[in-house]
């Protein structure tokens, strides 16, 4: 089989776009009895995915048309989605029960859920559907549930897919199941008391991605005691032509700077352009104390690396370098949560690393090693566990800042 074209009459095609190096490649009709070159499609991918597991192939490469040839290295711009009927992830909407036009019932744990429009695209370059959604949360439900639990939620919700209009929901739907759990709170956007979800089991989970509830946003407290936050964050993000490697080397220098306070941190992509930092508390201080603190940090990291390091939103002063968010240290601020799905091209994830990973990437410049879709993710869950387990439990105190 002969999927790629990297030289040809002495060119070297490794730094073409695979559109000119496809054509190149079906130009030279290389058909014959001891080798193929497989016709390339720009539509239907969900059509070709059954036709591929129908043909029993294993799966399909998904290239971005302007992507390069980079030897040795996993790019962004390739993509292996496995055919129908040979992914070997247990799908719960398998079960679903058809009962009216695009409805379906389906059985979760112990409730009974009406689902719908299983087969919609959200994700056009991919073909992943409203069912893949469902089926991700429900396989992710055991390493998220926990980091959900009792937290306000304000969901994100993209009714037409990811290239459609989108729309944050703070306030619980009304039609919602009865069983669904609510806390009622203080809303600044809304100037008065809400009903915020409260994802506790499966089934919530369920609920929510088949609202078409891509992204998952919480507050770093939960509803027992909403002033005291479970932990610290910092969101880096990347002003281009910066990208998320400057991430991982800012993030270095944030957890040498946490060592000598004596802070354990851990890091995660947030499934977007950068990196999320996490330093557990699980213990005295509140919003009142770890703003000022998450504030302070970002503008000492500043001081000491001007042109990298960015702590305020200023527009003029973002290219070229890494915005260290500290804003989200508030209460009225929400985060994606680790595990939450995001509504890119591809359905990446919010993954946890190792800080390894994030040495390894600062020092090879590779972006794409910090770039995660739901299916690397269960993978690296079912070879790692949960590397986020240390915000449920471990337990930090502020230290003070030398003025």
């Amino acid at each position: 089989m002969i999927f790629d074209l990297l030289h040809l009459d002495g060119e070297n095609l490794t730094d073409a776009p695979y559109k000119r190096r496809r054509e190149l490649l079906e130009g030279l009709e290389l058909d014959g009895d001891a080798w193929r070159t497989p016709r390339a499609a720009t539509t239907k991918i969900k059509e070709l995915l059954a036709a591929a597991g129908a043909q029993g192939v294993e799966g399909l490469v998904l290239k971005r048309r302007s992507s390069r040839y980079v030897p040795g290295r996993r790019t962004g711009d390739w993509l292996f989605v496995p055919a129908e009927g040979n992914d070997t992830v247990t799908k719960l909407t398998a079960a679903a029960e058809p009962t009216t036009k695009n409805k379906f019932r389906l059985a979760v744990a112990d409730r009974e859920l009406t689902v719908s429009n299983l087969d919609k695209v959200l994700y056009p370059k991919t073909g992943f559907t409203k069912g893949d959604l469902i089926d991700a949360y429900a396989d992710l439900a055991e390493v998220l549930l926990p980091h959900l639990r009792g937290r306000p939620v304000t969901l994100k919700r993209y009714p037409d897919g990811v290239e459609g209009k989108f729309f944050y929901e703070k306030r619980s739907p009304k039609h919602r199941p009865d069983w669904v759990a609510t806390a009622r709170i203080w809303s600044e956007s809304h100037k008065a008391e809400i009903d915020y979800t409260l994802i506790e089991d499966l089934p919530t989970l369920v609920w929510t991605a088949n609202l078409a509830n891509i992204e998952l946003h919480t507050s770093l407290a939960r509803v027992d005691d909403l002033d005291r936050p479970d932990s610290l964050v910092f969101d880096l993000d990347p002003g281009a032509p910066a990208d998320v490697v400057d991430c991982a080397r800012v993030a270095l220098r944030l957890r040498a700077l946490f060592t000598q306070l004596g802070l354990d941190c851990y890091a995660k992509t947030s499934g977007s352009k950068g990196l999320h930092l996490h330093a557990p508390l699980n213990g005295t201080a509140t919003f009142e104390q770890t703003g000022p603190f998450a504030k302070a940090v970002a503008e000492a990291m500043e001081a000491r690396f001007p042109d990298e390091v960015v702590s305020r939103q200023a527009k003029a002063r973002r290219p070229g370098r890494v915005l260290i968010d500290w804003s989200q240290n508030d209460r009225h601020k929400t985060t994606a949560s680790v595990y939450s799905i995001r509504a890119r091209e591809l359905p990446t994830a919010s993954t946890p690393l190792e800080w390894d990973e994030v040495e390894a990437a600062a020092e090879s410049g590779d972006a794409a090693a910090l770039v995660f879709t739901v299916d690397d993710l269960r993978r690296r869950i079912a070879a790692k566990g949960d590397l986020y387990a240390p915000l449920l439990s471990q337990k930090q105190e502020l230290p003070e800042l030398a003025s």
